[in-house]
């Protein structure tokens, strides 16, 4: 099967791939399914289509079979029967990823957790939620919500993306400007190591300084270390009141400064979003409701929030005073529901948006310090100059994490890969040149692994395959994933 990767690389996994991994056999088969039932064993080519790719454009390897655990003592089986014959295993959340890190890409056995989906408990006195790790997040905002309560982590997917993948990645959203990311959020967690064995770290405690932090150690581990089956995660009170602002700039340079503006102000904003002029009339053409927007090259979406009407007012007032005196056209406010989802859905579905007009695109997203936002756009627009590709940005301009997206429309195939081929790694350059780095939230997977080395020296890198290795000597869990190819060699 030949594959390309964001990269604009080839690369071939089929059945006559090498592989240090022995073949899930009919009598292996047999014994996974005493594990999990026969109902939750699946081995059929249609059956498999679904666990073989996440939402990586170009990049798909077929398990060998996939199963759907119901408990953590099933799932530790199932390692031990990987570490037994030595056959590889991928932990699949909601399968939302864009970096490849849900492929199987050395086959052997997918686990799909979404029987795993419970919310066991909301524990208003403590102020604490536990979920069993196929939960999907927006059911978790909704469940807490219905009591007051709040959970802040809103990845762009949270409508099928679970907690456990948003461990896996440490995944981010909008909200990370005031409340932070998940590793912000989540006090416990129940995992299964590589070789089988449950640990139970953390708990609802706000509070922890007993021993290594094993938590901290899987959050962000994108699934190589360790399978989250349940986690617990701190909750806060919701917020009353809200309020959006809608803010056309005539250039990325006065919307990056009314950024820093507004963070020095200590206005504490719940969101500061930017797209520019490209996504909202994409947004327009594919959307049945589009936001109205004006012919500007930037444009911020601000959120607002908190419990005291006169409070939110000033504050979102002072914004609007910062953004006119920077140069904005216009600003429009949003303090409806209606109007606030119509507003939050042209953000969200920009990724969907984009892919309706070129189906066959490149997603990377990186991160450099939020006053370097501009210099990184101008830099951006400089590389699709010079390699003839079309790009399309937007993302969190309070905490400078901007996704970048190669388009290739009707172009023809070999020469678009090409291209972007010569132009990611650009991308990467410029981003750890500026002080960021080649990821902000959406790791490192399958399609950045080679650049790796750009942003981190040989000792951390070292260091991090000394832990992988210490955990999973004989590299069950999730192979191919983050390091560099020659990750097997011990």
């Amino acid at each position: 099967m030949d594959q390309v990767n964001p990269a604009g690389q080839h690369f071939f996994f089929g059945r006559g791939r090498k592989t240090m991994y022995e073949k899930i056999d009919s009598d292996l088969r047999k014994r996974i399914e005493d594990v999990v039932g026969t109902e939750n064993l699946l081995s059929l080519p249609e059956e498999l289509e679904d666990y073989g790719r996440d939402e990586t454009p170009g990049l798909s390897a077929r398990p060998e079979a996939a199963v759907r655990p119901g408990t953590a003592g099933e799932i530790s089986a199932l390692l031990k029967l990987a570490n037994e014959y030595r056959f590889p295993v991928l932990a699949r959340g909601g399968g939302t990823g864009v970096t490849g890190g849900a492929v199987p890409v050395h086959g052997g056995l997918v686990i799909g957790l979404e029987r795993m989906n419970r919310v066991v408990e909301i524990d208003e006195k403590n102020m604490m939620a536990v979920v069993e790790a196929g939960v999907i997040t927006e059911n978790l905002h909704r469940a807490v919500e219905e009591r007051g309560l709040f959970y802040p982590p809103d990845p762009a997917s949270l409508d099928s993306c679970t907690l456990g993948g948003n461990l896996a990645e440490d995944a981010g959203g909008p909200r990370a400007v005031k409340y932070g990311v998940t590793r912000d959020y989540l006090t416990g967690v129940e995992a299964i190591l590589p070789g089988g064995e449950i640990i139970d770290y953390g708990g609802k405690t706000v509070k922890n300084a007993t021993g290594y932090n094993l938590l901290h150690l899987l959050i962000g581990s994108e699934g190589t270390l360790g399978i989250a089956s349940r986690i617990t995660a701190r909750l806060l009170v919701k917020p009353e009141i809200r309020v959006d602002l809608l803010v056309p700039f005539p250039s990325y340079r006065e919307a990056v400064e009314a950024v820093a503006a507004i963070q020095k102000r200590r206005l504490a904003p719940t969101a500061i979003e930017f797209m520019d002029r490209q996504c909202l009339e994409i947004s327009r053409r594919v959307l049945q409701n589009p936001v109205p927007f004006d012919d500007a090259a930037a444009h911020l979406l601000i959120e607002v929030d908190g419990d005291e009407p006169g409070r939110v007012e000033k504050r979102y007032e002072a914004i609007g005073e910062i953004c006119l005196e920077g140069g904005a056209a216009d600003i429009r406010v949003a303090d409806s529901p209606r109007y606030q989802e119509q507003i939050w859905e042209t953000r969200r579905k920009l990724r969907d948006s984009i892919k309706t007009v070129s189906p066959v695109k490149v997603s990377q997203d990186v991160v450099v310090p939020r006053m370097e936002i501009a210099a990184l756009l101008a830099g951006i627009e400089q590389i699709g100059k010079s390699r003839g590709v079309e790009i399309i940005s937007y993302g969190h301009a309070g905490d400078g994490n901007v996704h970048v997206n190669f388009l290739k429309r009707d172009r023809e195939e070999a020469g678009w890969r090409e291209a972007v081929g010569k132009a990611v790694p650009e991308l990467f350059q410029l981003a750890v040149r500026l002080g960021g780095t080649i990821s902000g939230e959406h790791g490192i997977g399958f399609s950045k692994r080679d650049y790796l080395s750009l942003a981190l020296n040989p000792a951390a890198i070292a260091a991090m395959r000394s832990i992988k290795r210490s955990l999973d000597p004989g590299n069950i869990l999730n192979p191919g994933k983050i390091f560099p190819v020659d990750e097997g060699k011990k």
